[in-house]
């Protein structure tokens, strides 16, 4: 079992900069593959970066340029830079966490608001 707990969101002007974190516990942080989505109301949730346990990273191209997603597995945590915000991108912020080889343990944090003003 994993406990997921994200913090960091709030609410930005466009063009401004937020940093996400994504706190684990109660299993080997470095076992899991991890990955930040977002949900805006009335859409679906979307993947929005993705970190392997051993580093190697992918982004939607929308937030491509933009976001950068990193780990500190010696910290249990995940982390989201957001940069040059832009209102498309206000949505609930979820933390994902994925076992590298039991890939049916899958876990979700409780999720946390980014709201961009324009």
């Amino acid at each position: 079992q994993v406990q997921l707990v994200e913090s960091g969101g709030g609410l930005v002007q466009a063009g401004g900069s937020l940093r996400l974190s994504c706190a684990a516990s109660g299993s080997i942080f470095s076992n899991y593959d991890m990955s930040w989505y977002r949900q805006a109301p009335g859409e679906q949730r979307d993947l929005v970066a993705s970190i392997s346990r051993l580093g190697t990273t992918n982004y939607a191209d929308s937030v491509k340029g933009r976001f950068t997603i990193s780990r500190d597995n010696a910290k249990n945590t995940m982390y989201l830079q957001m940069n040059s915000l832009k209102p498309e991108d206000t949505a609930v912020y979820y933390c994902n966490a994925r076992h590298y080889i039991l890939n049916y343990r899958v876990y979700w944090g409780q999720g946390t608001q980014v709201t961009v003003s324009s």
